[in-house]
């Protein structure tokens, strides 16, 4: 199949490769050289978003020790501060 080079070098994937490899948009590409003017496409298979925050909660929500977390005692606040005054 044969497909044209963009003005600004693009190359797009034919529908009927995309349909059939269900490519989506966004998905990353690796393009080597073979041979003057001779590449090899490899299309990445696409990355499922990752839920880095389930894995955190269940972690906290599984610690044996219940109240093991102490605020640090503060003695200074913003209020302590010296305002400045420029004259």
């Amino acid at each position: 199949m044969t497909t044209l080079l963009s003005a600004n070098g693009s190359l797009e994937i034919p529908e009927t490769f995309r349909k059939t490899d269900s490519l989506q948009a966004g998905q990353r590409c690796d393009i080597e050289r073979v041979g003057q003017g001779d590449y090899r496409v490899r299309v990445s298979l696409p990355e499922t978003p990752a839920e880095p925050q389930e894995g955190l909660v269940a972690l906290l929500r599984s610690c044996p020790v219940k109240g093991f977390f102490a605020p640090m005692a503060r003695t200074e606040t913003t209020d302590d501060l010296q305002s400045l005054c420029f004259e």
